[in-house]
């Protein structure tokens, strides 16, 4: 996990990209480049928000503010800033400021742009902050904590009228983008099912007491969740090298369901064609302590299976047609067509996809270069709250089913339970005061 993340990051600056619009054959997703440098904050200082932070430097961005709510860490980033614009003196001269508090980096009025990296617990309540602040967001997957929030952002944005970006980067990799046109094509035959490798659900926090120390507002790191004492796993006191373990808990975040279901069921979604829907049910696996075989079911039959991963061959997500399959990972594809197997999604899109008609919008950059371009030209990013906000329902619903072992029957346009058993309550949780969403 921590080697896939880390050269993921180090992908971004020359992945290629996509986008869930369906554009006109002779179009493409030109980007617009910003006529001057976009002054962005870095809230959550981690492991992933110092990557975000080192490419977006690369870009024509200015660093005016890092926030975390332990001081190593925001010091740590503050001198990253710092000496990065020693060494590049043509965008000038600033001191990047330390914040532990994030709204104090939503009050400054030069600020454009924030990236937010925090626990999942604290996405949507910084994001419809900063939304309301009239900045354009840059948040990681996966969007929100709970259904409720993503409901809350999807709205927020749209009042707003500002530009975000969700982190489901996958969509900015040539063989995802590739994998999906081919299915949106009916290369495959008419789509029948799609498995997707993505382990165990989010639980409940067992983790005893440790001695926090100097230097980290604990309270503040948990926010709206429930108190609890201070423990290392989840918030690690030193610049720490890892990815911390706060994602295998319910009450900040949603296991692997949320972390690489964000990822993967975000490109079943985009296969699917089902942006801005979902699925109709959720079942549970028939054995009552398994923690894979999750399936969701779609109005048109088509099924996505949480899978761990067997008869795949690369562990990403497989889509099955009634005239061949393709599987896609990080790095690798498989298209299995007309009896004839392709392990190259440039050949693929080359041979099958010149003069198709369905075109996926092509972003010719980066995840960053395309918020970048859309903060530039505010339209709406690849994987803006539209994609980030249903998919992130998808891993709720997911989660849902295996936390109550039933199974969850929903509307994805009016985004509420059709099953009068399944409790409203379940579309959000309970905020420790004094936040709220």
């Amino acid at each position: 996990m921590k080697r896939t993340r880390r050269s993921f990051i180090a992908q971004l600056g020359t992945a290629a990209a996509a986008s869930p619009f369906i554009l006109p054959s002779h179009l493409s997703a030109d980007q617009a480049v910003p006529s001057k440098l976009i002054n962005m904050a870095f809230i959550g200082m981690g492991i992933q928000n110092r990557g975000l932070m080192k490419n977006f430097l690369q870009r024509p961005v200015k660093v005016l503010a890092v926030c975390d709510v332990d001081r190593n860490r925001r010091e740590h980033a503050r001198k990253m800033v710092e000496t990065f614009h020693k060494e590049h003196s043509e965008k000038g001269a600033f001191a990047c400021k330390s914040y532990a508090d994030f709204q104090e980096v939503l009050a400054l009025k030069d600020v454009d742009a924030v990236c937010i990296a925090t626990p999942d617990h604290w996405h949507a309540l910084i994001t419809i902050a900063a939304l309301k602040a009239g900045k354009d967001i840059y948040c990681e997957k996966p969007l929100t904590h709970n259904i409720q929030e993503a409901i809350t952002v999807m709205a927020t944005v749209k009042e707003t009228g500002r530009v975000l970006q969700t982190g489901s980067m996958q969509r900015s990799m040539l063989e995802f983008r590739v994998a999906c046109e081919l299915v949106r094509n009916g290369l495959i035959g008419r789509l029948e099912r799609v498995t997707c490798k993505v382990g165990d659900p989010g639980r409940p926090c067992d983790l005893g007491e440790e001695e926090a120390g100097p230097g980290v507002d604990w309270d503040r790191w948990l926010g709206p969740a429930p108190r609890r004492p201070y423990h290392s796993v989840l918030c690690p006191r030193e610049v720490h090298r890892h990815f911390p373990a706060w994602r295998r808990y319910s009450e900040y975040g949603g296991g692997a369901i949320c972390d690489f279901g964000a990822h993967h069921f975000d490109i079943a979604q985009w296969g699917l064609g089902m942006d801005d829907s979902g699925p109709v049910e959720v079942r549970p696996p028939e054995k009552e302590d398994a923690l894979r075989g999750a399936v969701m079911v779609y109005q048109n039959g088509v099924t996505v299976e949480q899978s761990d991963g067997e008869g795949m061959r690369y562990g990403g997500v497989r889509f099955y047609g009634t005239e061949g399959d393709v599987e896609v990972d990080r790095g690798s594809f498989r298209l299995v067509h007309d009896g004839k197997e392709y392990r190259s999604a440039g050949q693929a899109e080359k041979l099958f996809l010149a003069e198709a008609k369905v075109k996926l919008y092509r972003n010719p950059k980066s995840h960053p270069d395309d918020f970048l371009a859309r903060v530039a030209d505010r339209k709406r990013p690849c994987t803006s709250e539209i994609e980030g906000g249903h998919t992130a329902i998808c891993c709720h619903l997911v989660n849902l089913a295996y936390a109550h072992r039933k199974i969850i029957k929903w509307d994805p346009s009016k985004k509420i339970f059709t099953d009068p058993s399944c409790d409203k309550a379940w579309l959000t949780r309970d905020y420790r005061a004094p936040w709220k969403v």
